[in-house]
């Protein structure tokens, strides 16, 4: 490519309206739409069945409070009131309930949050329909070809999900995929942030490097290392320093990225690579004490995943598993069919012969099924049968 065919590549690329929607603590919000009378309270999402609210004789609800709980949950969202504590997703119940034992928690309810998830992608579509689904409570969106204004098509955005499903988002709009994720996450909840690439050294270089997708907590840890804590400082790093700790293709990146640099296009099909179940156990179980526990257990997770297999309409080669020990040592197998499958009894077939491979000597702390190497199931063809002979029983 010449000089012109560059310059007008990246003139184009600098023309983009790429918006980053991101629904506001949207597991909480849809509890918050069931129970609005705990809005303004800390409220957890993390727990089980029995941690439903009870319905007392005056018809008020009684809601379980943090300080009772005892066990080995893990938070997946909280609200903001709850967020001030310094609760966040991924932390034990345990943990949380000694930073704000008087919050409320709650159980998951995944089918209420797929079908929240539908309803607000849908109305989306009808105004901007370049969309790529990245989550259940996040999507890219290609604004670049529409007429209207950026801040009104994003607050026509806005309002057409409150409309429809009584939740807020926040927008994050700008030239690429990379700073509209930033964006989005500056102004929550129920913001619109307006990016361009001569915002960088203002808005972008202060902020600390993790707030970069694709920059971890391993990858955090190596660069403060070096003395890089914000993007700026990575911004200003010699590339060769970079490449000696980072490699190649990763240091070329963080280059790239640190200056505002991304190609990245709105994937409308993208196709998912794998889809999995996996479960945190409330205590640490013995494959052999526990074998009846944890066959229930494993059991359920091949026909949830087959049962989102054919919800969504794919078909999978690559059975894996995933265990993770009381020592926090977490160890993967998969195993490849000779043929795809969605069926629940070929899945759990497949995962026990991944289970054979590891010794099971400790107790686990987690379990998950992941199914991968994925088709629709439109191109599907006879196949027969997905796994030829029996295959040994473990759990």
């Amino acid at each position: 490519m010449n000089n012109l065919e560059y310059n007008a590549t990246q003139q184009s690329l600098a023309q983009r309206r790429i918006a980053h929607l991101d629904m506001d603590a949207f597991y909480a919000s849809v509890e918050l739409l069931r129970y609005p009378e705990l809005r303004g309270q800390p409220v957890v999402i993390g727990g089980r069945s029995e941690h439903q609210p009870i319905v007392q004789a005056d018809g008020r609800r009684q809601f379980y409070r943090l300080r009772n709980y005892a066990g080995r949950g893990v938070i997946t969202t909280a609200t903001y009131e709850a967020r001030a504590f310094g609760v966040s997703s991924g932390m034990g119940v345990m943990k949380a309930a000694q930073l704000v034992p008087d919050a409320v928690l709650l159980p998951v309810d995944f089918d209420a949050y797929r079908r929240y998830s539908r309803q607000f992608k849908a109305i989306v579509a009808t105004i901007a329909p370049q969309i790529e689904n990245t989550g259940i409570d996040e999507i890219y969106i290609d604004l670049s070809s529409l007429p209207d204004e950026t801040v009104v098509l994003a607050q026509r955005i806005k309002q057409a999900i409150r409309d429809t499903t009584g939740l807020t988002c926040s927008v994050g709009v700008a030239p690429n995929k990379l700073l509209a994720k930033i964006g989005s996450d500056l102004n929550k909840p129920d913001g619109v942030t307006i990016l361009d690439m001569s915002d960088i050294p203002i808005r972008i270089w202060p902020l600390p490097v993790q707030k970069i997708n694709g920059i971890g907590p391993k990858a955090t840890k190596k660069l403060a290392a070096l003395g890089i804590q914000t993007i700026a400082e990575l911004a200003r790093a010699d590339p060769g320093l970079l490449q000696l700790h980072f490699g190649r293709s990763y240091a070329a990146w963080l280059c790239d990225v640190s200056h505002g640099i991304d190609q990245r296009p709105v994937e409308t099909c993208s196709e998912p690579k794998s889809i999995s179940r996996e479960t945190t156990f409330e205590r640490d179980l013995h494959p052999r004490l526990d074998r009846t526990v944890l066959s229930e257990i494993f059991t359920t997770l091949c026909e949830q995943v087959a049962a989102d297999l054919q919800r969504k309409g794919y078909i999978g080669r690559t059975i894996g598993v995933k265990l993770r020990f009381e020592d926090f040592r977490t160890v993967t197998r998969d195993f490849t069919l000779t043929a795809h499958t969605a069926n629940a009894i070929q899945i759990r077939r497949a995962a026990r012969e991944c289970l054979r491979r590891i010794p099971l000597t400790k107790k686990l702390r987690l379990l998950g099924v992941r199914v991968s190497s994925l088709l629709p199931a439109s191109a599907a063809v006879d196949q027969g049968h997905a796994i030829q002979q029996e295959l040994p029983l473990f759990f």
